[in-house]
């Protein structure tokens, strides 16, 4: 079923499928609280589509929220079985949006149209149709749409959230900071630059409110921003936001391998066991992190002679990020990469031995003493 808001359609505009953009949807209207509800009738390819997002990874989780409710007992037990089912909700609202995140940090636009729209209902189901919490959902759903290269859709759904964010009287720094994320990447895709800097300057303040300014969840926007300024040609202020994008994960990265790397050691020589991936961040961190560092690792490798200890810099934190996924050979490869590096550009003995470290910890890892 797809979900269409009624005012958020222009006059005159034809309805169409989430997923192709191209075919008509047949109206089947069933009035919800205002809310239209119609029946997708895009074909087979569309369902299987839907099937490989989003559906195949939560049917099993969907089949205690479509039986009925129970009878019960007592009151008590009714308000038990209620609070149950909302959690469940909530769980798969969480668990699409994340899986849309991660499509989109993938770069699998197409694949995030389902999860996102699934978030979307859910999302209506537990807090109805005017509340600020469908906003993460809309903000997914322009960002798929952008990568689409479907601008005017896009807008809908960001004008949409706006809406709904003037009308909160408590809408988190949090939604902010994103619904001002998403405005400056449609205005990068329209080239607007001066009006996407003003919206990611204003991420980046909402974020800091939040977060702090050296939090991962805030280095979004500082990357971003720096993609204008090298867009701009304007290197040396893009250098120093890139700088800062990619200090921020190394400490956050490195506090992770350090506390990580003497836990293991501690319970290899306890008890011989291992432990299992901790980057502390979810699939959807996890994808911005490997996005964000090796799009940063790009630019810095065009310029290496430059600078060959950023590019080394970038490699040691994509390392890190590696082995704390338990991506042993792609850790290793980033880390031959910097020594390599260093070697030929005859960097301290100090940043070699730092390499040569990481090395041993992911050949250990990789060939453990069985």
């Amino acid at each position: 079923m797809n979900v269409i808001y009624p005012l958020a359609v222009p006059k005159g505009r034809r309805l169409c499928c989430e997923h192709s953009f191209l075919l008509r949807v047949e109206q089947y209207p069933l009035w919800n609280g205002g809310l239209m509800i119609y029946s997708q009738t895009s074909g087979v390819a569309h369902q299987r589509a839907d099937w490989g997002s989003i559906h195949e990874k939560i049917c099993q989780l969907l089949i205690p929220l479509r039986t009925s409710m129970p009878f019960y007992n007592s009151e008590e037990e009714r308000q038990h079985g209620l609070q149950q089912l909302q959690q469940r909700q909530k769980h798969l609202i969480e668990f699409c949006y994340t899986v849309a995140q991660k499509y989109l940090f993938e770069g699998k636009h197409e694949d995030a149209v389902p999860a996102a729209l699934h978030s979307l209902r859910f999302r209506i189901n537990v807090h109805g149709l005017s509340s600020v919490e469908l906003v993460p959902a809309y903000l997914l759903l322009a960002e798929a749409s952008l990568g689409l290269g479907r601008i005017v859709q896009a807008e809908e759904y960001l004008f949409q959230a706006q809406w709904t964010v003037l009308k909160s009287t408590d809408c988190c720094n949090a939604t902010h900071s994103l619904l001002h994320r998403n405005l400056g990447l449609l205005y990068m895709a329209k080239k607007n630059y001066e009006e996407a800097r003003y919206h990611l300057a204003n991420d980046i303040y909402f974020a800091s409110c939040a977060f702090g300014t050296e939090d991962i969840r805030t280095s979004g926007g500082y990357f971003h921003l720096a993609n204008i300024f090298y867009n701009l040609k304007k290197l040396d202020v893009a250098d120093s936001l890139y700088t800062r994008v990619s200090e921020i994960w190394h400490k956050y990265l490195n506090d992770h391998y350090r506390g990580l790397v003497q836990a293991r050691v501690q319970q290899m020589d306890l008890l011989g066991k291992r432990f299992e991936n901790d980057t502390g961040l979810d699939e959807a961190q996890e994808a911005e992190a490997i996005r964000t560092l090796t799009s940063i690792l790009s630019i810095r490798e065009s310029t290496f002679n430059k600078t060959p200890q950023k590019t080394v810099f970038v490699l040691k934190t994509l390392v890190m990020l590696c082995y704390l996924m338990m991506n042993y050979s792609k850790a290793q490869e980033y880390a031959m990469r910097a020594l390599s590096l260093a070697e030929e550009k005859q960097l301290d003995a100090q940043e070699q031995n730092a390499i040569q470290e990481l090395l041993c910890l992911i050949s250990a890892e990789d060939h453990p003493i069985t």
